[in-house]
């Protein structure tokens, strides 16, 4: 493995619920990362010698604010280029917005992604994306928004606001979006789903570490827990034949999970998300170690 970015899921708590999360985020959260095990990610990220980027997110991680910039800092002071993901729920308008962003702007963060779409309010682009977005520009910070598709949804995305890109990704039925948002989706036969669209598991470029410690290849799919084991370790043993969810899923994707493990299954399903999703939920108790945490499968416990 290659990595080149660390995506730091700093906390699981958000102030939102949407109904498209597929790390189940939720208020009632309260696990967040401390400051010294930011510290030794940012150190083991060094050690490894080829990652560039390093992206804190959540939950929403303008809720650890002092922690946030603090470790922006340190991450930039150490060479990496850093992200920020966020709902922008702080920008309510450009000026306070802009109070918010005057310390990030000083650490040299290097994009700020603003989340909006209809998952997060009525409309597609929120007021709070507008003023974080123009807050933004104003400091310098290159900012752009992520919209996730909503399938019964008419309304044409922007291709940019104020000046800023927006990406419009796919929705993924994973996590809370499965047990919400299963009822609009269209479906496909479940043999379509022969290969994982959206990850290279066999070289994983990215990795999410979350406040458990586990590290992600896909949320939801551990390839070790950075707090029981150095994180530079995991990642430069990485071997995706000994792993029991990853090998199957890289010989015929989420079909393989099925067939290998004889699982009972739908005729249809929304996408190769929700198929693999479903499959690694009847399998957690076989695989605890590698279909962790809780969290992610919608159980609020490490």
């Amino acid at each position: 493995m290659t990595l080149t970015g660390i995506h730091l899921l700093i906390t699981y708590q958000c102030l939102l619920e949407c109904d498209h999360c597929f790390v189940w985020s939720s208020p009632s959260l309260k696990w967040t990362m401390k400051l010294q095990n930011i510290r030794r990610l940012i150190q083991e990220a060094k050690t490894l010698g080829t990652v560039k980027w390093i992206y804190f997110e959540g939950g929403e991680p303008f809720l650890y604010y002092p922690i946030m910039v603090r470790m922006l800092r340190e991450a930039a002071e150490s060479g990496f280029q850093t992200g920020i993901v966020t709902n922008g729920y702080w920008a309510t308008s450009v000026e306070d917005a802009t109070e918010w962003l005057i310390p990030v702007a000083k650490t040299g963060i290097t994009d700020l992604s603003i989340s909006s779409d209809r998952y997060h309010g009525e409309n597609t682009i929120t007021e709070e994306a507008r003023n974080g977005v123009n807050a933004a520009k104003k400091l310098g910070i290159p900012v752009g928004i992520i919209s996730v598709d909503v399938p019964s949804n008419l309304h044409q995305y922007p291709s940019e606001v104020e000046g800023a890109p927006v990406c419009k990704t796919e929705l993924m039925y994973r996590g809370r979006a499965v047990s919400k948002l299963l009822e609009a989706a269209s479906r496909r036969p479940w043999t379509d789903f022969t290969k994982c669209p959206y990850e290279d598991l066999a070289n994983p470029q990215r990795v999410h570490v979350d406040p458990l410690g586990y590290v992600h290849v896909c949320q939801g799919i551990s390839i070790g827990n950075a707090w029981q084991r150095p994180f530079s370790e995991i990642i430069q043993s990485y071997n995706p034949s000994f792993h029991p969810i990853i090998r199957p899923l890289l010989e015929a994707g989420p079909v393989a999970l099925v067939k290998k493990f004889h699982l009972p299954n739908e005729d249809t399903y929304a996408d190769a998300c929700h198929l693999c999703y479903l499959a690694r939920l009847a399998l957690r108790d076989r695989f605890p170690e590698y279909l962790a945490p809780a969290q992610m499968y919608g159980e609020a416990s490490p």
